[in-house]
Formats: structure tokens, C-alpha cells, sequence
């Protein structure tokens, strides 16, 4: 058998056994292994186990999981939507503690570029916006969303409401 199937075969193991075998008496166990799986840059288990250490609060500190967003995102050979994704997640994961600058900075390389994922930034920072009750800016990010071809359909609907019932004038 080939080194790379032979190293994806252990990868895969070990993370299905971290996570069948997860408790709370060996939390601490396993978000340091699944840290381990992160840095090993794979390409599926590397994000799987990103997101198994944030659902299941493995850690809670804010910089430490910004930190493995970015050893995922920029270690790990992935492909360009999928990065997005990630980028997209991380956006997310940030959306409630950032402030515009912090969350644009996420969120730039998606919205400058023609990703799938682009109509969500968007209508993260639009959303974003409008919770802070600041209308004009997000009323900016609404209308871009309806002026982008390739939108996501359900968002361009959701927008052209959200438009249409609170940001009219």
C-alpha cells in the first residue's frame, strides 16, 4: 500500500476513534489529539476535527480557535470553495464578538472574488449591519446581493425582502 493511503488510513482511524471514544473525562485528551490532526494538514480531517473541538466546546478560548481556523485555512491544501467555507465558518464563528473591521478582514477574500460563498458573506455583513442598526450599510450589502449573478437564489429572495420591508424608504 502507498505511504500517502497508509498515512490517510491512520489519520482516519485515529479521528474516528477520538470521536466514537469522546467523554467528558477525556475532553482534555481529545482536543489536544484532534489539535494534533489539525496540524497534520489533511484535508479532511483537519477541518472535521476543527469543528468537532468547537461544537463540543472542547475549548472556548476565542484566539486559540481563530488560531486553528488559520492552520486549517492556510496549511492545509484544500480547494478553493472549500477554503471559502472554512473562511466563511470562521466569519461566523466571529460574528458575534468582532467588530466590522475584524469581520470584513475575515470575510475580504470571499467578497472580493466570485465564490459560491460570496452572496453569504455578504448577507452575513448585511445581517451584521443591521443588527447594529446601522440601515445604510446594510441596505449596501442587501443591494449587492441583488445584483449578483451568480447569488445564491434563497438569499437574493431573503434579501429583496429584507429590502423591501425594512430598508425602504
Amino acid at each position: 500500500m502507498n505511504i500517502k493511503i497508509k498515512k490517510k488510513l491512520k489519520i482516519s482511524d485515529q479521528y474516528n476513534s477520538l470521536v466514537t471514544e469522546y467523554s467528558e473525562e477525556n475532553k482534555e485528551f481529545t482536543k489536544n489529539a484532534l489539535i494534533d490532526l489539525i496540524n497534520e494538514n489533511d484535508s479532511t480531517y483537519s477541518p472535521l476535527s476543527l469543528y468537532f473541538i468547537i461544537d463540543n466546546q472542547l475549548t472556548t478560548d476565542d484566539i486559540k480557535i481563530n488560531e486553528l481556523f488559520d492552520s486549517v485555512i492556510e496549511g492545509t491544501p484544500l480547494n478553493q470553495e472549500i477554503k471559502n467555507l472554512i473562511i466563511y465558518k470562521k466569519a461566523l464563528y466571529n460574528a458575534d464578538t468582532s467588530d466590522e473591521n475584524r469581520l470584513l478582514e475575515i470575510l475580504n477574500p470571499i467578497i472580493n472574488s466570485n465564490s459560491v460563498w460570496k452572496s453569504h458573506a455578504l448577507y452575513l455583513m448585511a445581517e451584521y449591519f443591521f443588527a447594529k442598526d446601522e440601515k445604510l450599510k446594510s441596505k449596501e450589502f442587501f443591494n449587492q446581493i441583488i445584483l449578483l449573478e451568480n447569488a445564491n437564489q434563497d438569499l437574493k429572495i431573503e434579501s429583496q425582502k429584507r429590502l423591501n420591508r425594512d430598508l425602504s424608504e
